[in-house]
């Protein structure tokens, strides 16, 4: 292949670009407070970003790793709050254990019940998939209204996720939802601020699923 530039590319290797991107990371980080459980997820939340910041700024509940391994292992449903999300998961890792990707915002009812009620679809499809997915891996990474839905939910007694990876990015309460979520007693992964999104949540649901199909 010859690329038309001076520049000349190391690999266009896949498992070289990507072992190689890993390399930097582990080489460019520096000191972290992530334990060797969490820090994979953070490795693939900077590659899919390439922002050191955003990777520092990550959140752990102390049983977000395993809670998530075990929710997969049990054949949970992973819920993402729109199919940007659930179009980036590497779905055959949830599904070798049972599991499946279901996003709900552009299902008939969701939309109707949305419409009916004034309000986004986002908070009537976190109220729709509760009911679907008790114990299973929610993956928010677009709407804080979705993630605010949820942790309504948590704290009423009416949704019970196994892990909440909470990492919607936005100026309008995304923060705020994200330090909402930090309060709550139950496994969380998030982190501090306005970043993060659609690529990033994907990143961390995918850190996790390759962490339960190695174990």
């Amino acid at each position: 292949m010859d690329f038309k530039t001076e520049f000349k590319p190391l690999t266009v290797q896949p498992e070289q670009i990507e072992g190689r991107s890993f390399e930097m990371i582990d080489e460019e980080i520096g000191p972290h407070p992530f334990t060797d459980e969490q820090y994979p997820v953070v490795r693939r939340v900077i590659h899919a970003s390439a922002d050191f910041e955003l990777g520092k700024s990550m959140l752990f509940h102390p049983n977000a790793i395993q809670a998530g391994i075990q929710a997969i292992h049990n054949g949970k449903k992973v819920v993402a709050d729109v199919q940007m999300v659930q179009v980036g998961v590497s779905k055959h890792r949830i599904e070798k254990f049972g599991g499946e990707v279901k996003v709900y915002i552009s299902d008939d009812d969701v939309m109707k019940e949305a419409k009916r009620l004034n309000t986004t679809r986002a908070i009537i499809s976190m109220r729709k998939a509760i009911k679907e997915a008790d114990g299973g891996i929610f993956a928010i990474g677009n709407a804080p209204t979705a993630l605010l839905e949820l942790i309504r939910l948590v704290k009423e007694g009416e949704a019970k996720p196994g892990l909440v990876i909470g990492l919607p990015v936005g100026f309008v309460s995304a923060a705020e939802s994200k330090e909402e979520l930090a309060k709550l007693d139950i496994p969380f992964i998030t982190n501090i601020g306005r970043k993060g999104g659609s690529t990033v949540t994907v990143a961390a649901l995918n850190a996790i699923s390759l962490l339960a199909d190695q174990g």
